[in-house]
């Protein structure tokens, strides 16, 4: 697992920490989404579970090795890899399977392995095709999955998303989100860090941060029945969600934890039906004619 203890973090000693002590464990194969405010500290927090960022105080953990250990710092790179905002940022090839093999080639792996691992990461992202495509002339959903095949080619055990969406149109971002889902189901732990609600019905617990903490972790369906808490602390809730909690303040008997599409057509189905029994019983009635009349 990754562990983090009292990890504390500041940029400039003459202020304060960004990172006031927080202690968290992670374990090999979970989903975690980290959420929060602006400047509360989410993208500072994970870039030390790389090693890219080392404690002020307190320690990170990562299956054992610690990021202070500049020596091992390769290994916990290879272990941990790194998924940011602007996929620009990370593809450096003059090809997609070039960029591809960066990872691979600086580990000096062998060539042969290192086709392997570029065809099996392009094929697993959905990205074989475009290959011998220059990553320029892809689209912005499509270069992020560019950036996640590098990564994936040096075979990491956890997988850190910083907002892996920002820049991505619906299509893109349900492309990634896809992707995302399935690398999980394959056993790569998976952190990801966004201000959109609605990316993290799959996740498998939610990490809050407010003022450099850690205030809640919970399943998605304990955080986001904190409705109103969440808007405190200046943070949303998936549509649905949303939905279900103005229909019961308005006085109607729907489940206030439902955050999927699928969970909320239930759930209005399943109302509207109890809605008709009680009309057919104040009225006598039967279904049939209730349903004829509306």
């Amino acid at each position: 697992m990754i562990r983090v203890e009292e990890l504390c973090f500041q940029y400039d000693p003459k202020q304060g920490m960004v990172l006031n002590g927080i202690s968290v464990e992670i374990e090999r194969g979970a989903y975690v989404g980290i959420v929060g405010s602006n400047g509360c500290g989410k993208t500072t927090f994970v870039r030390h579970l790389d090693g890219l960022l080392l404690p002020t105080r307190g320690q990170v953990w990562v299956e054992g090795m610690n990021t202070r250990d500049r020596d091992l710092v390769s290994k916990v790179r290879q272990m941990v890899g790194m998924v940011f905002q602007n996929p620009d940022n990370q593809i450096v090839g003059m090809t997609v399977e070039e960029d591809v093999a960066f990872g691979p080639c600086n580990l000096r792996m062998p060539s042969r392995e290192v086709r392997k691992r570029v065809a099996e990461s392009l094929e697993l992202v959905g990205m074989k095709r475009y290959a011998r495509r220059a990553p320029h002339t892809l689209s912005n959903g499509e270069k992020q999955l560019v950036a996640m095949a590098g990564v994936l080619a040096m075979g990491p055990r956890y997988m850190v998303f910083d907002e892996p969406t920002a820049y991505l149109d619906p299509v893109g971002q349900r492309r990634v989100l896809d992707v995302m889902g399935r690398l999980n189901s394959q056993g790569i732990t998976i952190v990801h860090v966004t201000h959109r609600m609605d990316e993290l019905a799959r996740a498998h617990d939610i990490v809050v941060m407010d003022g450099g903490r850690i205030v809640l972790r919970e399943e998605p369906a304990r955080v986001f029945r904190r409705v109103q808490w969440l808007r405190d602390l200046g943070l949303g809730v998936p549509v649905v969600t949303e939905l279900m909690w103005r229909l019961q303040k308005m006085g109607r008997k729907v489940r206030p934890d439902v955050f999927t599409l699928e969970d909320a057509c239930f759930e209005l189905s399943t109302f509207m039906e109890a809605q008709d029994v009680r009309h057919n019983e104040r009225t006598g009635s039967s279904a049939s004619n209730c349903k004829h009349r509306a």
